[in-house]
């Protein structure tokens, strides 16, 4: 079996010139290398990832779904860990299942729904979180890996696609929700001075009760298992954990 390099981070494993495996690198917009690795046997997966290690700067990272026992397996092989778990949770849209269907903003808050927000008051909310969050927790350690390309320093892909809850000077929090062959709820954040006052609650509210206007019946989120906060927000309006995925690292 040969190893082939057949183009800018990315490979081929070759059995008597038939492809028997491949493998991709690719670097996130936080900076970060993730490759994978479609192999059709451990022995190619394993040359393949020997191969890409050796040739690619460290740290490497990679993304499996925890239930793919054998594929986890190969990449703890292959010398990468566990760095962290991420529940992937569908929910209810109809407000009778999450209990939202009462819930309103608090006093001297509004809801602008997606498409009408400014996008010069949505761009400074959502830096203001994530400046908030990076200098806790960090962004990157407690957000699910975002692959959507931007321009460099642009977090607002598709200003389209947030709605925002609004005082009279400024925006407190935000909610995304995209929609391509599911509704996908991606960011849920307020304020860290704003938050305790139901501000996320109300924007979930106007997302799940727009979905279910829309036809939808239920959406989709992804957790940090090490987010009790947002696991417990998620579990309180009827979320229900159906799988999970694995970062890894080397």
């Amino acid at each position: 079996m040969r190893i082939t390099r057949v183009a800018d981070r990315h490979w081929h494993a070759l059995d008597d010139d038939l492809v028997v495996g491949r493998g991709y690198a690719e670097h996130r917009p936080d900076g970060r290398l993730f490759v994978s690795i479609d192999a059709w046997h451990d022995a190619a997966f394993d040359r393949l990832a020997e191969a890409m290690s050796a040739e690619l700067p460290a740290p490497l990272y990679a993304v499996v779904d925890e239930a793919d026992v054998a594929l986890t397996a190969r990449w703890r092989r292959a010398g990468f860990r566990i760095r962290r778990r991420e529940w992937e949770y569908v929910i209810p849209t109809d407000p009778r299942a999450t209990g939202l269907e009462e819930v309103l903003p608090p006093p001297g808050v509004t809801i602008v729904p997606a498409g009408q927000a400014d996008e010069g008051m949505l761009r400074a909310v959502d830096r203001a979180v994530r400046d908030e969050v990076e200098a806790t927790v960090g962004w990157w350690q407690s957000m699910p890996a975002e692959v959507l390309p931007r321009s460099e320093g642009d977090t607002i892909v598709d200003p389209s696609k947030y709605a925002v809850a609004a005082a009279p000077d400024r925006y407190l929090g935000l909610i995304r929700v995209v929609t391509v062959r599911r509704p996908r709820i991606g960011l849920v954040a307020v304020r860290a001075g704003e938050q305790r006052r139901g501000i996320a609650r109300a924007l979930l509210a106007h997302a799940l009760g727009t979905l279910h206007r829309s036809g939808f019946a239920t959406a989709w989120a992804e957790v940090q298992e090490s987010n009790q906060a947002a696991s417990a927000l998620a579990e309180g309006i009827g979320a229900q954990s159906v799988s999970s995925n694995l970062e890894l690292v080397r």
